[in-house]
């Protein structure tokens, strides 16, 4: 349970990061950037704590959905980005292959 618990944080890390980025504005401005870099080092620290007692293809399948989900939500509630009835049923998809992952696990 723990394993599960720290890969969830490096996802959440993840997501933290790559909002940090939409900010460095393409490394232009520092603290964005330095944020940004901070917080893809805290992912990577957690995502090989999580791979200790994980399988490294369900860790790292539901590292990337659960941080490509959780950004492109926050891209739509942050940014105004398209919430399309077909993104958001693409964005569940990933959400239930992460939950399949899980259950099979």
């Amino acid at each position: 349970m723990t394993a599960w618990l720290l890969l969830l944080a490096a996802a959440l890390v993840d997501i933290a990061m790559a909002i940090a980025l939409k900010y460095a504005d393409g490394w232009t401005r520092l603290w964005p950037s330095i944020l940004g870099l901070l917080f893809a080092n805290g992912a990577i620290l957690l995502l090989t704590l999580a791979l200790r007692n994980l399988p490294v293809g369900t860790a790292f399948a539901v590292f990337t959905g659960v941080g490509a989900a959780g950004a492109a939500a926050l891209g739509i509630i942050l940014y105004g980005e398209s919430a399309s009835p077909l993104r958001l049923a693409l964005i569940a998809v990933i959400v239930a292959g992460i939950m399949g992952l899980k259950l099979a696990e």
